[in-house]
């Protein structure tokens, strides 16, 4: 056995031909998740939950309802459920609207943006700068005294666009701006605006800051083009309230043989307060959960931890899951695999990880034994802002590549509810999540760091 073990060469201690062991374990999992009597349960879970709750925000009622919705739910399988207290933040929208006054008079859609302060009671009339870069805003700066800023950069991706929603109205704030429009970060509108996290710079200014829509962006940047005075008026009623008690939510199925070692599962249970939040991040949180159901309906016990974690107030900058690593991370070593799903749960098309060389080579094999649903490629960068924590710590991280192009259509706005989500792509969401996670969670050894 020594020589086979050697041809099928070796993975740190974990050989290829430890990992295909599991072949029969995985398709008893994926037949169950995608054709057996657990097809659709996530999706029906998914509906019956945002339904029942809608969207649920940073310390707001309905995430406390949320957070006991899941835990009588979990607990009702027989799960092992347990809830862990944080401090969260509670920032209200309070009632808002934009419109513009000249050159015509037309109503803005917008959405203030999280944690943006309010105008005064009557608003703020100005008029408006348009600028298409924080470069066009600097060389522009004289002019953007007393005026409304508004943002009409191009969407290159998620990642390098959101910098104007996150910063702009400091920038602006910076060069004696009044408020800020962001143009909504989307590749596509029909006329939809997209809120999400701006923070304000130590030491500036904090003025209002609203997303507008792409439409509206491009409509004020045409007038600005041939010379039109815009005036905008911007009210909101944005405040930050004291910080709010919260949990993160934790369900376990105990390892037999190594019950202090984890393999961490996980989700977000806050959303925006638009939409129902059924793709951010309720498809990550059901299928998360349905792990463990398909673990626990299999009869099955790994001989490490299977801990699904659902967070609180991921959309407020990751702050129940820093909470979390903080009271945690004491324990470290014993973290063997940390998962987060929470770029949407279409269909699945690879796994996303970051390890160590040796850790890489055993989740490549880890993945070959998804050639029943044909998800069978490994990508570098594990991603998730409520795991990125323990990655920079050195501990492996996983996510799901799915087929994501329409993920940021509806991405923090009214759009984000059951009609986007798909049944059969989180049974196989779902399949992928359960054979990664139970595989590694009874692997002889941990993965290497």
């Amino acid at each position: 056995s020594q020589g086979k073990s050697l041809c099928l060469g070796l993975v740190g201690s974990t050989t290829a031909a430890e990992v295909a062991g599991y072949a029969d374990v995985a398709k008893q999992i994926i037949d169950l998740a995608v054709f057996g009597a657990a097809q659709n349960r996530s999706y029906t879970r998914l509906a019956r939950f945002t339904d029942t709750i809608g969207n649920r925000v940073s310390g707001s009622h309905s995430l406390e309802m949320a957070i006991k919705y899941m835990y009588n739910a979990m607990a009702q399988e027989g799960l092992d459920v347990h809830l862990e207290p944080v401090k969260i933040p509670h920032w209200v929208r309070g009632k808002e609207s934009a419109e513009m006054i000249a050159p015509r008079a037309e109503s803005l859609a917008m959405l203030g943006l999280g944690g943006s302060v309010g105008t005064p009671p009557e608003g703020i009339e100005a008029e408006v700068l348009v600028v298409q870069s924080f470069a066009e805003l600097k060389h522009r700066a004289s002019e953007a005294m007393a005026k409304i800023v508004v943002f009409n950069q191009p969407f290159v991706s998620y990642g390098e666009t959101v910098a104007y929603r996150a910063n702009g109205a400091s920038e602006a704030a910076k060069v004696g701006a009044v408020a800020t429009l962001i143009r909504s970060i989307t590749p596509f509108s029909i006329n939809s605006p997209h809120t999400g996290l701006q923070y304000y710079q130590d030491g500036v200014k904090r003025i209002p800051s609203a997303c507008i829509t792409v439409e509206d962006a491009e409509l004020m940047w045409r007038m600005a083009q041939k010379g039109q005075r815009i005036v905008v008026r911007l009210t909101m009623a944005a405040k930050t309230l004291p910080d709010a008690d919260s949990f993160n939510t934790v369900a376990e199925i105990r390892g037999w043989q190594h019950p202090e070692q984890v393999v961490l599962l996980s989700g977000h249970l806050d959303s925006w307060d638009v939409g129902q939040g059924a793709m951010d991040d309720g498809g990550g949180v059901m299928i998360s959960w349905e792990v463990l159901s398909l673990i626990k309906d299999l009869g099955l016990r790994p001989r490490r931890t299977l801990r699904t974690v659902l967070w609180t107030a991921e959309e407020q900058g990751g702050v129940g899951a820093r909470q979390y690593y903080d009271q945690h991370k004491v324990n470290m070593s014993n973290f063997d695999l940390v998962m987060e799903s929470d770029l949407g749960t279409f269909t699945p098309l690879a796994l996303q990880f970051t390890g160590s060389d040796a850790a890489q080579k055993v989740m490549a094999e880890v993945v070959k034994l998804l050639a029943p649903i044909n998800t069978t490629k490994l990508e570098t960068h594990g991603e998730g802002t409520d795991i990125s924590p323990w990655m920079q710590a050195g501990v492996p991280g996983a996510s799901l590549h799915v087929a994501d192009s329409r993920y940021f259509w509806f991405h923090h706005s009214e759009g984000d509810t059951m009609t986007v989500q798909d049944p059969r792509d989180m049974n196989l969401c779902s399949a992928l999540w359960a054979v990664v996670a139970y595989v590694v969670a009874d692997l002889q050894d941990m993965l290497p760091r």
